[in-house]
């Protein structure tokens, strides 16, 4: 089975559907969705309707901060900015769309592999995995699970847990494929569809063969002025536009 690995899509409609074109055309039989899918992007209703339809036909989807947010009426705990954005993403979503992003689980499981936003230590807490330490803890906390995929971070990222507990990194490059040893836990991060602040403004995701033991990561170029031009056009912070176009 090929696994599509998505995460912080963050409204942004033109990265996603680029991203699933990309991950049909390379043979993705199942998906995998881990957080954000709202946030920052001036495309919140279209970009929870396409991830609701691969829902429906079994797709893997967990909530991330952003999706919190937006689907409580509590005031967002975020920078000025971030929040300014939540608080319009509650006035276009509609009652069923928010109702979805309110009962995502904070995990999934699936054969051997744990989906969270953030780390699997406290998913809740929305910790950012950017470090051995912290990949450390969450991959301890995901016992059993031979493979986390993770989001939270906007930039692409492995680590491994050998079996004698040793911890190592990788940061891949554009179009590479990583073979998994079958012995070691490992820790995906794809890096962000729809944000990538790694300074590679192409849209990020990452494709799991179980058969092959492998990682393949990608960057797929779309059209981020259009993204940028409907932040603007809704109103939204222009820095949310200008990191589209910059990746930072």
């Amino acid at each position: 089975m090929r696994l599509a690995l998505l995460t912080d899509v963050h409204a942004n409609r033109e990265a996603l559907e680029a991203c699933l074109q990309h991950a049909a055309l390379h043979g993705a039989e199942q998906f995998a969705f881990t957080g954000d899918l709202v946030g920052y992007g001036g495309d919140p209703c279209a970009v929870v309707d396409i991830v609701m339809d691969y829902a429906r036909d079994g797709a893997i989807v967990v909530q991330g901060n952003h999706d919190e947010a937006a689907a409580s009426d509590a005031p967002p705990r975020m920078h000025a900015e971030a929040r300014e954005v939540i608080l319009w993403t509650r006035t276009q979503l509609s009652p069923r769309q928010r109702a979805f992003l309110a009962e995502l689980p904070l995990t999934a499981r699936h054969d051997r592999q744990l989906f969270v936003h953030a780390s699997a230590e406290q998913p809740g807490q929305w910790e950012y995995v950017k470090g051995m330490d912290e990949a450390e803890r969450s991959l301890k906390a995901a016992a059993g699970s031979r493979l986390v995929c993770s989001g939270h971070v906007h930039g692409p990222s492995l680590f491994r847990r050998a079996d004698d507990g040793r911890m190592g990194v990788h940061t891949p490059g554009a179009d590479t494929t990583v073979a998994l040893a079958p012995q070691h836990q490992y820790l995906v991060i794809p890096g962000s569809c729809g944000q990538p602040r790694d300074g590679n403004p192409a849209a990020c995701y990452a494709l799991y063969d179980d058969q092959q033991r492998s990682l393949s990561f990608y960057r797929v170029p779309y059209d981020n002025g259009a993204a940028a031009r409907r932040v603007i056009a809704v109103g939204l912070p222009i820095v949310f536009a200008m990191r589209l176009i910059e990746g930072i």
